[in-house]
């Protein structure tokens, strides 16, 4: 059974919250009637990863790049299917120019690769007492690639690279494989953006059920907690649960000082989930009780700081400009200058897929052209330090006349999901 579908059942038949250290929360009422959003949802096909490669292949050879190699990461899953975690152990893809797709995996692993391999290739293991670098040579020698260059996918570690040309003895030129990887992962098709969809949708209801049931004197690990089990009822997998509460949203990422839920908190959540890999991050601020004229009115301003990057965000236009867009406004009404606080201290988004955060971004100095299938957050936020941070986030894709939302933008502070 996988994680979500234990939370969902786990959810489903307690109605309990379980708490970091395995305590449990009772739920508000509620969770345990809260319904699957992702029933007949879809992981990415054999054909679409087997279409990737095939892509792939094609700049190789243009680029006279004998194989690219990839090892346990999002963009291992991109092409092969394979999830695997990084260890010291190594599991790499090699993804040569010609021919099918080659993992090296340790021995005692191989059963569970084998299990989520999508595509057709080659599974060698190895013991642990041998060189899966020996390995890695050997396939790509098997594969026609003897010398000359090969790529990196480009968060390959170091000992992967250097084991590599240790054992070919120097035989090829090492490059970079980023290029590469990102002309094919940067344009979502339209299963991707299907899955994108459900994990979105299930993020937004999550966030309305928490900001029903917050109640005074709750504290973020509560919250986190309550969103995480809504999450796995709503029939997402949790990612992550960012709850920032009181003087800690000034801080984008929070702070380690104790928080609790009191009248008048500014109450900032930054959540997302995955379903079948792919990502949601969506971001709410409120206040419990009445908002002050300044909270309301910061919060206004970041709605209109969204509202600017979508209108700004046209097909080829730098998607740097979407930064320098919202920044200009904000230095007009007294915030930064540039990424100083009080401001804007972070870009004004970042792509999303099966990453998080992904390439392109949307910040100063990104020339990237935006184009059809590009996925991106929204998420221009301000922050008054030693006072109160606003951020909204949500997540939006480039079509041929314009960006499409995920998710509507919250409408007011007074109704803010």
């Amino acid at each position: 059974m996988r994680r979500r579908d234990f939370l969902s059942a786990a959810v489903a038949a307690s109605g309990a919250i379980m708490l970091p250290g395995g305590l449990a929360l009772a739920a508000p009422a509620g969770v345990a009637g809260l319904t699957s959003l992702t029933v007949g949802t879809k992981p990415i096909p054999p054909e679409e990863r087997m279409a990737r490669i095939a892509k792939l292949q094609r700049l190789m050879v243009e680029q006279e790049i004998g194989a690219l190699i990839v090892e346990s990461g999002s963009s291992l899953d991109y092409f092969t299917g394979v999830q695997w975690h990084r260890s010291e152990r190594t599991t790499a893809a090699v993804i040569p120019a010609r021919g099918d797709v080659v993992i090296v995996t340790p021995a005692f692993e191989e059963p569970s690769i084998r299990e989520t391999l999508a595509v057709s290739g080659d599974v060698r293991p190895w013991n642990e007492h041998e060189s899966p670098f020996d390995l890695i040579v050997g396939a790509l020698r098997d594969r026609g690639v003897k010398s000359g260059a090969i790529a990196f996918e480009s968060t390959t570690r170091l000992f992967i690279v250097d084991g590599v040309r240790e054992a070919s003895a120097g035989a090829y030129r090492i490059v970079s494989g980023d290029a590469l990887v990102k002309a094919v992962r940067l344009i979502k098709s339209p299963a991707e953006l299907a899955l994108m969809q459900a994990a979105n949708n299930v993020t937004l209801a999550a966030l309305r059920y928490v900001h029903d049931n917050v109640r005074i004197g709750m504290r973020p690990e509560e919250l986190g907690a309550m969103i995480d089990a809504a999450t796995a009822a709503l029939g997402g997998e949790p990612g992550f649960a960012l709850v920032l509460l009181n003087e800690a949203s000034a801080y984008p990422h929070g702070s380690k000082q104790p928080q609790t839920v009191r009248e008048g908190s500014v109450i900032l959540m930054d959540v997302g989930c995955t379903v079948h890999g792919y990502q949601s991050d969506i971001s709410r601020t409120w206040v419990m009780g009445k908002p002050t004229a300044k909270q309301r009115k910061v919060w206004d301003t970041v709605k209109r700081g969204q509202e600017l990057a979508l209108a700004t965000a046209k097909p080829g236009v730098p998607v740097g400009a979407i930064d320098d867009a919202v920044r200009a406004m904000y230095e007009k009404e007294g915030w930064g200058p540039g990424y100083r606080l009080p401001g804007l201290s972070h870009r004004t988004g970042h792509g999303i897929g099966l990453d998080g955060h992904e390439p392109p971004y949307l910040v100063h100095g990104d020339t990237t052209p935006l184009a059809p299938g590009m996925c991106f957050s929204d998420e221009p936020g301000l922050y008054i330090p030693g006072e109160f941070g606003i951020r909204m986030e949500d997540c939006w894709y480039m079509t041929e006349t314009g960006p499409k939302l995920f998710t509507q933008l919250a409408k007011s502070i007074d109704d803010p999901i």
